[in-house]
C-alpha cells in the first residue's frame, strides 16, 4: 500500500515516517509540505492512503481532501480536535490528534489495511435465505414460518397447512399447486395430488404411505420418483 505524507511541519514529517517502520504493509511514495504539492502527486501517481495534517498555509488538508475526484484513504493527523466532525464527514478512515500515542498510530493504520484488502477483494454478501411465506386466511394475510408447516393438504379450491403443535390447520383460498411455486423445492415434496410434505417432519417410508410427525398420508405412484429424490435411493429398497 503507496501513502503519501502532508504536513507543513518536517519534524512531523519525520515523525510520521519514523512511526511508518514498524509498518511493513505500508510503503511511503513521498513527502509533502503543502497542499498544492501533495495535489500534483495525487494527480500523477497512485497513491493509496494520505497521512495529512489540516492547519497548512493556503489550501488546507480538509479543502485538500474535497477537491479530490478519487479520494485514496486518509488519515488526517492534526493538533486540532476541533475539526473531527468535519474531517469524518469526508469519510475518512480515521482522526488522530498530535501528538500521536505510536500504539494509536498502528491501530490506525492496521484499520487502513484492513480497508485496503477488502476493496482488492470485495466479499460477495449473499442474499438472505427466504424463512417464510404469507397466505390469505380469514379476511387476513398470514405470515408462515417454512419450518413450521408438518404438511399441506389440497382440497377444490382451498388448502389446509397443518402447522406443527397448532390443533387447527391454516385453511386459505388457493391451490396446492400456487402454493407449492412459494415454498423450497429441497424441504418440500408433493408425494401425492393433494399432499406436500415437509421433508423434516417425515417419519417412515413404506409402500403407498408416508408417516409424518402427526400423520399418515398417501403415497401416489406418480410421486414415487419425488420420494427417491428426497431420500436418495428406491423407495423399494427402503420400506415393504
Amino acid at each position: 500500500m503507496r501513502c503519501l505524507l502532508i504536513d507543513d511541519e518536517p519534524l512531523s514529517l519525520d515523525l510520521l515516517e519514523d512511526n511508518l517502520k514498524h509498518v511493513n504493509y505500508i510503503q511511503v511514495a513521498g513527502r509533502c509540505r503543502t497542499a498544492g504539492d501533495a495535489l500534483i502527486q495525487l494527480q500523477s501517481e497512485q497513491i493509496d492512503l494520505v497521512f495529512c495534517d489540516i492547519q497548512m498555509p493556503g489550501l488546507n488538508g480538509l479543502q485538500l481532501i474535497k477537491s479530490l475526484v478519487n479520494k485514496p484513504m486518509v488519515i488526517f493527523v492534526t493538533a486540532y480536535e476541533k475539526f473531527a466532525i468535519d474531517g469524518f464527514d469526508l469519510d475518512v478512515t480515521d482522526y488522530l490528534v498530535k501528538p500521536v500515542a505510536l500504539e494509536r498510530f498502528l491501530r490506525a493504520c492496521h484499520k487502513a489495511n484492513s480497508l485496503f484488502e477488502l476493496k482488492k477483494n470485495p466479499v460477495e454478501s449473499s442474499p438472505a435465505k427466504k424463512t417464510y411465506f404469507f397466505v390469505h386466511a380469514d379476511y387476513n394475510l398470514v405470515k408462515i414460518n417454512f419450518s413450521d408447516v408438518e404438511y399441506i393438504e389440497g382440497l377444490k379450491d382451498y388448502v389446509k397447512i397443518n402447522l406443527s403443535g397448532q390443533p387447527k390447520p391454516v385453511i386459505s383460498r388457493t391451490s396446492i399447486k400456487a402454493l407449492a411455486l412459494q415454498l423450497p423445492p429441497d424441504l418440500f415434496y408433493r408425494i401425492h395430488k393433494s399432499y406436500l410434505i415437509n421433508v423434516d417432519y417425515v417419519m417412515q417410508i413404506r409402500r403407498g404411505r408416508v408417516k409424518t410427525t402427526n400423520a399418515d398420508l398417501p403415497l401416489s405412484d406418480n410421486y414415487r420418483d419425488v420420494i427417491n429424490k428426497m431420500i436418495g435411493k428406491e423407495v423399494d429398497q427402503a420400506a415393504n
